[in-house]
């Protein structure tokens, strides 16, 4: 995974790339560039006074042609369900995925996405928008269940190797910000358990399949009664009860927790039934995510990202892996609910 010191990550030479791609497309699309966001992609807001879309210029070596090119089918299969997914704008040579080249930066796929209208949901009133998340998650596992992937398909699997094992596609949890050798061993531990209890859980068709892998309510856009689902650059194959892992990404130690998994699990459960030997994995699943953040903290320390989740933020993902520890399944929820 390239890291954040790497200068093809550098925005002021990503911005020269991300002008020449605009030039890729139909006049009427060109206009002027705006930086939307910058983790793992550059995102950027292109516009004129008819019309806005957005660009995402990925990063080098993470994803390939064909799993972008999957990304894309799985995305259009979602819109014929009647999902409100991004939309990928073709190229004036016709192709949806476009790839540009600029001396010093190398070459880079670039993807044109129509403008989808909304915002993230209020802070207030999470409860309310994580039933709606839960029952949105359900809505894309059964289309994924259901789905005939197309010939070629091909996305990552977020197995729990490829998440926290040593060539972990967010990089070794060993380079996290702040850790010391004690620490060190602490997690070190938890990865063990966790990787034993995930092996006994399984990989079953039921349990493990094609998951959005980064459903935070940030990458919802609500427009008064309709829900948009955005960002699906991490999706692939994964545990289904990830998406509710990852929809705590960051706020794992908040003590509402308990709370936002009960009406998260609420909205899913309208849709579809959970067993509980997967109700039992949902506090593994939740560590399992935060340590891979640990690992992706780790992969860009001096962002702005890192920087503002601090030293603190690693001393409570510690306090989080000694519950576990000593409380077993159910350390990090307890901990939550007081």
């Amino acid at each position: 995974m390239m890291t954040a010191s790497n200068p093809a990550n550098d925005l002021d030479a990503i911005a020269p790339l991300a002008s020449l791609a605009a030039l890729r497309y139909d006049p009427s699309l060109r206009g002027e560039l705006r930086l939307l966001s910058h983790s793992e992609n550059a995102t950027y807001l292109l516009h004129n006074s008819r019309r806005r879309s957005v660009m995402r210029v990925h990063r080098q070596a993470y994803h390939s042609y064909q799993e972008i090119a999957s990304e894309l089918a799985w995305l259009q299969a979602l819109r014929e369900e009647g999902l409100q997914v991004p939309s990928p704008i073709a190229g004036l040579d016709g192709q949806l995925i476009q790839q540009v080249e600029l001396a010093g930066l190398g070459s880079r796929h670039v993807v044109l996405f129509d403008w989808i209208e909304g915002s993230e949901p209020a802070p207030h009133g999470l409860n309310a928008s994580f039933r709606r998340l839960g029952a949105i998650n359900a809505r894309l596992h059964q289309q994924a269940r259901r789905w005939r992937q197309p010939q070629g398909f091909t996305r990552m699997s977020w197995s729990h190797q490829n998440m926290l094992g040593p060539e972990g596609y967010w990089g070794p949890w060993q380079q996290g910000p702040y850790l010391d050798e004690g620490a060190r061993a602490l997690i070190g531990e938890v990865v063990d358990v966790l990787g034993l209890r995930l092996a006994d859980y399984g990989q079953d068709p039921s349990r493990f399949g094609l998951i959005h892998a980064d459903l935070r309510l940030a990458n919802l856009l609500v427009q008064g009664e309709q829900t948009r689902i955005i960002d699906f650059d991490d999706c692939g194959l994964g545990w289904y009860l990830h998406d509710l892992a990852a929809a705590l990404s960051f706020f794992e130690h908040h003590p509402e927790l308990a709370q936002w998994i009960d009406n998260w699990l609420q909205g899913y459960s309208r849709e579809l039934h959970l067993a509980t030997e997967d109700l039992a994995m949902v506090p593994t699943l939740i560590m399992q995510r935060r340590l891979q953040l640990l690992a992706w903290a780790g992969s860009h320390r001096g962002t702005a990202q890192v920087e503002c989740l601090g030293r603190e933020w690693v001393e409570q993902t510690l306090g989080l892996c000694r519950r576990y520890l000593d409380d077993g399944l159910q350390g990090v929820l307890a901990h939550a609910r007081h």
